[in-house]
């Protein structure tokens, strides 16, 4: 994913204000450092929460690590001798490693960018399996269980890479979907047959067909010049949430892809997850240190719940079953444990 300056948009609100809802009293939040994590933090990016397992996985990007979480005791386990390597961009050098992972059937897949691979990690056992190595450096994953696929977007070759995992432990290249923008975040709609991505250049979302991998639908989400980020869908497919840098749409998924509703989040969104249990949207706002908590009702409308302060840097949360959200804070090294947001929220 790319780190972008994001203008505030307030659809109606006062100048600075991204809320509209406040906790009452804020939750308190837990701090897990990330192990052989150096002082000046560590570059992460996409985690997945495992809810039948009760893990949260983080790949911790030049520790050359993944460390998984036990979301019911807090323990840690870290898989260790994944690859790193330095990286320059945009005049800054930086050590790159794992940054992406997906759940799958038995097997959770690691997206590496130092060597452009993907890996198969036991879920159980959390022992390392077989790798195959991608012609483009991975970015965001994502398991299509009807087909027993990986899907990987590929912003720098403007693709989309499929993986065969039929053998789930030993993922191995199946096709490339050309696409006409730079690929960031996406959705599976597995009993609908669709995968969803935007061009993160153009704002656009696209809708691909999973079984003739041809685009069938482009719709505008209106995130403005620095692209929408991440994707959730919901409601069995009907409706799709896209993460603008400071705000969240919802999409009618299900019919022409129109704009829903918008709701303000704060400065520096990226990814987004979304509990089916609970109806709830969970957005972590880096630049201004936030995380919006909203439900969507039946009818497609979002709906703060709270906004709770987090830290400087702090994105891209994953919420296990009960509603506890783990954030990532790159800049300090560290998960932040966000429990369940219920209330009282107060208007502001």
């Amino acid at each position: 994913m790319r780190t972008r300056k994001a203008t505030m948009v307030g659809f109606g609100l006062a100048p600075g204000i991204f809320s509209v809802v406040t906790m009452a009293s804020a939750p308190a939040i837990r701090e897990i450092a990330l192990p052989a994590a150096p002082l000046d933090g560590v570059s992460l990016d996409y985690l997945a929460a495992d809810r039948a397992r009760h893990r949260v996985w983080v790949p911790a990007g030049g520790t050359g690590a993944v460390v998984v979480i036990d979301s019911k005791t807090g323990a840690t386990h870290r898989i260790a001798d994944f690859p790193v390597a330095e990286m320059e961009r945009n005049g800054r050098k930086r050590i790159v490693g794992p940054s992406s992972a997906t759940i799958g059937d038995g097997f959770v897949y690691i997206g590496d960018r130092a060597d452009a691979s993907v890996c198969a990690v036991n879920a159980k056992t959390l022992k390392k399996a077989a790798c195959t190595t991608l012609s483009s450096m991975p970015d965001g994953l994502a398991y299509v269980a009807s087909r027993k696929e990986v899907w990987v977007t590929a912003p720098r070759e403007r693709a989309i890479l499929v993986l065969d995992v039929s053998q789930s432990s030993a993922p191995k290249p199946a096709g490339r979907i050309a696409l006409e923008g730079d690929p960031e975040g996406y959705a599976v709609d597995d009993a609908g047959g669709h995968f969803y991505t935007n061009y993160e250049d153009q704002d656009r979302t696209v809708r691909i067909s999973l079984a003739s991998r041809s685009i069938t639908a482009t719709w505008n989400p209106e995130c403005g010049e620095d692209g929408p980020r991440g994707l959730a869908l919901a409601d069995g497919g009907r409706y799709l949430v896209v993460a603008c840098p400071d705000h969240l749409d919802s999409l009618a998924a299900s019919s022409d892809g129109h704009i829903l509703s918008k709701l303000p989040t704060g400065a520096g969104v990226d990814d987004l997850d979304y509990l089916p249990a609970r109806r709830a949207v969970y957005a972590a706002a880096s630049t201004d240190a936030v995380l919006t908590v909203a439900t969507l009702d039946e009818s497609g409308m979002l709906h703060a719940l709270a906004a709770v302060p987090t830290a400087k840097g702090a994105r891209n949360a994953a919420v296990v079953d009960d509603g506890t959200a783990y954030v990532a804070c790159g800049p300090a090294g560290k998960i932040l444990v966000v429990p369940p947001s219920t209330g009282p929220a107060t208007s502001h």
